[in-house]
């Protein structure tokens, strides 16, 4: 008897029947060709990722992805995972292996080996990987029974496998999957490329220590991480991507820029010297000045709140381990600490928003209200994380909250993104947007979810911009749209958000009356552009290698008398600049020209301005752009004429 047909749907909506059980593989080369079966690496069954070999018995979205596709970058990590893994076990008999996965970049696998690897193991373990790629090993699954697991992985001696099925199925589970490349087996939910060969080429990069589950008290692991990419061609493009990201590192340039600096007694905080400041309140100023003329209307709020309004926030639940809490000094000292807090220092500005909204009777008239913020917020980061200015834990945001009618919607998250665009394009930063669903640890039921995911992707589709999905990625109020930059090094960094919140109006019984003279519930637009300054501006440094443009960078001109008879025109010149609210210095170092040109450029000042006896003759200013070559001295300029063409540039572009 014939197995019944399913009906495969792709992507295009076009239709397929087969017989049950025909591997997606099958299904790919009869049904729609022998190119893409060639170039495919895994398949995704109605959402679920799943291998070529596995059968269709039922009924199915289908879509293939190949090496061209973005996900795929994940599966190879993993398939090289365990090529390595099995690679080390081989070459060092005695390894035990535990957890590999893969990562943002490429992947790490942690094993425990009494002596340290060397970075001539790191040598020997890649040439050794690379050519277990060449051996084209197929990956191949089977489900086995807990007691089947046990048995294979106890008869290897693998301790920290072991542990780790008796978890697995302490939670519920009825069979463990295995994949195997030739005589190697580990246990992965999946999936995997049809062979090794399709890994491409791999590349270990550094072997770092690290403790069984995180937690410093079990046993110390090496961990090896690595990465690895379709082509050598690939490879090679993101080992000078990296070369480029060390030169660009914002804590080396911080310093050597004199921006930014930490200090010990003030950990996660910055200290932001007088240049560094400069970028941060000119930014401050752009982003305020774009917020007022565009129907925004700034406001403060207190820094410190009693905990009954993050319960009521939902925030006490939901992210109080992130939050500085203050302890009730009265309260019974055996309590935990938890239960004795009764403060906290604000980690996020919108439940005082909704404070402020509420502390008055609001009219439709009003709305939408669009409150922007830009107060001091305090996260709990815990100390391993911390990072220059990407991980801080004081920091400020370009916050805002828009308190709108639900038929406001559309147009307001148009307006949010024309916004959002004008401000990357002003920094020559790409864009692409993702939707965010609900996440697991979520607050309001499903109905409230079907409701705001249905509201805001409709908003998203009517701007025309693509986006990706990412379900469960949504914040734990509402779904969202993230906005993802690409830096001039073709970095990915996650900036702007827009997110729509049902669930506060409900918590803070937010209200405004409607042209029906009844009370009516507002929703909430919760947004951010640059996000944090902090990490904005470590961004910045990096996309721009320190190089601001004009307008943003702190010390926008340096003037350089070539002897102390120049330095009273140089004087008058600065006085001239600064008038015009121009951001200029003099060097008054009295060093040889070529030096001072030298000690400019090093301070990535945009324009050295020399001044000698020609200069002063003519009133003028001779101006060299930071850069190299002769293209960067543009000659003896009229004063005029320079400040018409350095005012230009220093205009606030948005």
């Amino acid at each position: 008897m014939s197995a019944p047909d399913v009906v495969i749907t792709l992507p295009d909506g076009a239709q397929k029947s087969v017989p049950a059980g025909t591997t997606v593989a099958e299904f790919v080369r009869t049904h729609i060709g022998a190119g893409l079966a060639k170039a495919a690496l895994f398949a995704r069954v109605d959402g679920v990722d799943v291998d070529l070999a596995r059968p269709l018995d039922r009924s199915a979205q289908l879509a293939i992805f190949t090496a061209k596709n973005p996900e795929s970058l994940e599966l190879i990590r993993h398939d090289a995972a365990h090529v390595v893994a099995s690679v080390v076990q081989r070459l060092f008999p005695g390894t035990q292996v535990t957890i590999g996965p893969s990562t943002d970049d490429g992947f790490y696998y942690d094993f425990a080996r009494d002596k340290p690897f060397t970075p001539e193991d790191l040598e020997l373990i890649e040439r050794a990987a690379n050519e277990e790629i060449k051996a084209d090993r197929p990956f191949v699954r089977k489900e086995v029974t807990k007691d089947e697991a046990l048995a294979l992985f106890g008869g290897l001696g693998e301790k920290f496998k072991l542990e780790i099925i008796e978890d697995i199925f302490a939670k519920g589970a009825t069979t463990l999957t295995l994949y195997s490349h030739g005589e190697w087996t580990d246990f992965c939910l999946g999936p995997h490329g049809p062979s090794t060969a399709r890994v491409g080429v791999i590349k270990l990069l550094s072997v770092a220590g690290a403790y069984w589950r995180g937690d410093h008290r079990n046993a110390q692991l090496q961990r090896i991480y690595g990465t690895a990419f379709h082509t050598q061609k690939d490879l090679d493009a993101w080992v000078h991507q990296q070369e480029e990201a060390r030169k660009r590192d914002h804590r080396k340039l911080g310093k050597e820029l004199d921006l930014f600096a930490f200090h010990p007694a003030a950990p996660g905080a910055v200290f932001w010297t007088a240049h560094g400041t400069m970028i941060f309140t000119t930014l401050q100023y752009a982003m305020r000045r774009m917020c007022l003329a565009n129907g925004y209307v700034e406001i403060k709020t207190p820094l410190l709140f009693n905990k009954m309004l993050w319960e009521k926030s939902g925030h006490w639940g939901k992210y109080r381990e992130n939050m500085f809490l203050i302890l009730d000094p009265e309260a019974d000292p055996k309590l935990p600490e938890e239960e004795r807090a009764s403060f906290s220092l604000k980690p996020m500005n919108c439940p005082s928003h909704h404070l402020f909204f509420e502390m008055k009777r609001r009219s439709y008239r009003e709305l939408p209200l669009r409150l922007h913020t830009q107060d001091v917020l305090h996260r709990n980061e815990a100390t391993g994380v911390l990072s220059g200015l990407t991980r801080v834990r004081q920091f400020q945001q370009d916050d805002a909250h828009i308190y709108l009618m639900e038929s406001q919607i559309t147009d307001e998250v148009k307006r949010l993104t024309q916004l959002i665009a004008k401000v990357y394009q002003a920094f020559g930063l790409q864009f692409t947007a993702k939707f965010a669903t609900r996440p697991e640890n979520k607050l309001g039921d499903d109905a409230l979810w079907d409701k705001a995911e249905a509201a805001l992707k409709a908003a998203l589709e009517e701007t025309g911009l693509a986006y990706e999905l990412k379900p469960g990625d949504g914040a734990f109020y509402g779904p969202k749209i993230d906005f993802d930059v690409a830096d001039s090094i073709g970095r990915k960094w996650q900036l702007g958000t827009i997110q729509l919140d049902y669930l506060a109006p409900e918590r803070f019984n937010l209200g405004y009356i409607g042209p029906d003279n009844a009370e009516h519930r507002p929703v909430v637009i919760h947004r951010a552009i640059y996000g944090s300054f902090e990490r904005f501006i470590g961004i910045l440094i990096e996309h721009f290698a320190g190089n601001f443009p004009v307008w943003l960078a702190p010390v926008q001109a340096r003037l350089l008398p070539v002897a102390e008879r120049h330095h009273a025109w140089a004087e008058e010149v600065q006085a001239k600049m600064l008038a015009a609210g121009l951001r200029v210095e003099i060097d008054r170092s009295h060093g040889k020209l070529g030096a001072m040109i030298r000690d400019a450029q090093l301070a990535k000042i945009p324009y050295a301005l020399v001044v000698g006896d020609k200069e002063v003759e003519a009133g003028g200013v001779s101006p060299r752009k930071h850069g190299t070559g002769k293209e960067a001295d543009l000659g003896l300029l009229a004063l005029d004429a320079f400040l018409a063409q350095i005012g230009r540039e220093a205009e606030i572009p948005y």
